[in-house]
């Protein structure tokens, strides 16, 4: 079973993944993808600085995420040019990584733009989201990241809408004020209701 996994920044998706990993998944996380192939060296890199010039390279020859941030929320034709480069690289690392799972062990993909790439929905059996409120989803990555309100804000506002992640979901965990506990206990419940019982 191939399992899409999706949540806006501060859902708490990692740790969701982290749970299905210890369960008994295989993850294939593209955002540890994007960045691998943005550090110095990495298979992004000669056409991001052919794209876009030496003003997003970084001192160490890798990727200046946080110049390509503003460059990107500021001018949506940048997004897309961006998008032209490391989709296609991140696509086929996520097959070469699947093909390393075990015989006939879940796949978990890590997909924070699973809803607005729309290429995800043919390639996962199913869709898990986890969502929270944004004011929830504010207080956590300024309390774990130390971001200003208003850039991690910026950064919601580039995500698809909570209501089209939803509509997208075949199940979803509400990680509002949930502990780590209860947290747990829905994601090995779901893991039951998909993953067992397919393999009855």
């Amino acid at each position: 079973m191939r399992i899409g996994l999706t949540g806006g920044i501060g859902s708490g998706k990692s740790t969701v993944a982290s749970m299905l990993v210890g369960l008994g998944a295989w993850l294939v996380d593209t955002d540890a993808i994007a960045r691998a192939i943005a550090q110095p060296g990495g298979a992004a890199m000669p056409a991001l600085a052919a794209e876009f010039g030496p003003s997003v390279i970084g001192a160490d020859g890798g990727l200046d995420r946080a110049a390509m941030r503003t460059l990107v929320f500021a001018d949506p034709a940048a997004k897309r040019r961006l998008e032209g480069i490391l989709h296609p690289l991140i696509g086929a690392e996520c097959e070469r990584q699947a093909a390393c799972a075990a015989p006939g062990q879940p796949i978990v993909f890590d997909v924070p733009l699973l809803v607005e790439s729309r290429r995800w929905r043919a390639i996962v059996d199913r869709v898990l989201v986890v969502d929270a409120s944004e004011a929830v989803q504010l207080e956590r990555v300024v309390a774990r990241s130390g971001w200003a309100e208003d850039a991690v804000r910026a950064v919601i506002a580039q995500q698809a809408e909570r209501s089209l992640r939803r509509a997208a979901a075949d199940a979803l965990i509400f990680n509002e004020r949930m502990t780590l506990a209860e947290l747990s206990v829905e994601v090995r419940s779901l893991w039951k209701r998909w993953v067992d019982a397919d393999t009855r």
